[in-house]
């Protein structure tokens, strides 16, 4: 399992916060060369890429992260975002600091956000690493969804009646005893964000996006298990799969040493 211990990133490595497209967010940008985005998960932070940050810096690179809106330091979204709104979120992010084209790393929903950039802002990414990358959608078993329709069929009928209340308390309910451990945890807008992101499938997207893609996955992963990297392998025109024997969802913090690597290898070939 990884452990963040005492890992610095190269160079200082101090935060700072700025606004991009009217949100405030903290950001860290450390190390010289050419320019590498990191992009973390759900949930997660930049203190999260900090071991794979302070080894990718040892082959000289510009590393720039942020706190996705929502998450860590970074303030939230007035209204929920889309995996688009987030992916053109880190466009206006690279215009900030006139960065044109930079490689890419994403984890799980930053993985999300790197299969939307590749395809839509092909132009913008060169290469990309995505480790345990989200964005294939799950078909819910038939009594989830049987479920899920007769909870929204009945408080659909209480906020018709007036029972506005009544309704915002089933609603509290059904969350509690069926929402996942992100879903009860975050805010009423980042709620609507997650539902929002995880019904959108970006498989066809995956297809259109010619970068140069690395896929590192852990083969113990039970949240975006190894079966939905191989599918993305198969989907993507330039892509392979590397898997990790042990390897969790935080493949490459299991495994920063060797994920930095490879970064290094794919952005250096060619």
């Amino acid at each position: 399992m990884f452990n963040l211990g005492q890992e610095r990133p190269p160079n200082g490595g101090s935060t700072r916060k700025i606004v991009i497209s009217g949100i405030k967010i903290r950001e860290r940008v450390v190390g010289q060369g050419s320019p590498v985005l990191l992009v973390h998960g759900w949930g997660g932070h930049i203190d999260l890429l900090r071991p794979l940050v302070s080894r990718l810096g040892r082959y000289g690179y510009r590393l720039y992260m942020f706190d996705l809106p929502g998450f860590g330091e970074s303030a939230a979204p007035e209204k929920p975002l889309s995996i688009f709104d987030y992916a053109r979120f880190c466009s206006d992010y690279l215009d900030h600091h006139k960065l044109s084209q930079v490689d890419y790393f994403g984890h799980s929903l930053g993985g999300r956000i790197g299969l939307a950039l590749g395809s839509d802002y092909s132009h913008r990414i060169r290469k990309m690493v995505l480790s345990n990358s989200a964005g294939i959608k799950i078909q819910s078993p038939l009594h989830s969804r049987f479920r899920l329709q007769l909870y929204k069929s009945v408080r659909s009928s209480l906020e018709r009646m007036g029972a506005g209340p009544a309704a915002a308390r089933l609603g509290q309910l059904y969350s509690q005893r069926y929402g996942s451990a992100d879903f009860q945890q975050a805010s009423r807008v980042m709620r609507q964000t997650l539902v929002k992101i995880v019904n959108q499938d970006l498989l066809e997207h995956a297809a259109r996006a010619p970068v140069p893609t690395l896929l590192v996955w852990g083969d113990q992963d039970q949240e975006t298990p190894l079966w939905m990297g191989r599918k993305l392998e198969a989907a993507m025109p330039d892509a392979a799969l590397i898997v990790y024997e042990g390897g969790g969802h935080y493949a490459y913090l299991d495994f920063p040493e060797r994920t930095a690597s490879i970064m290094d290898a794919l952005f250096k070939s060619g």
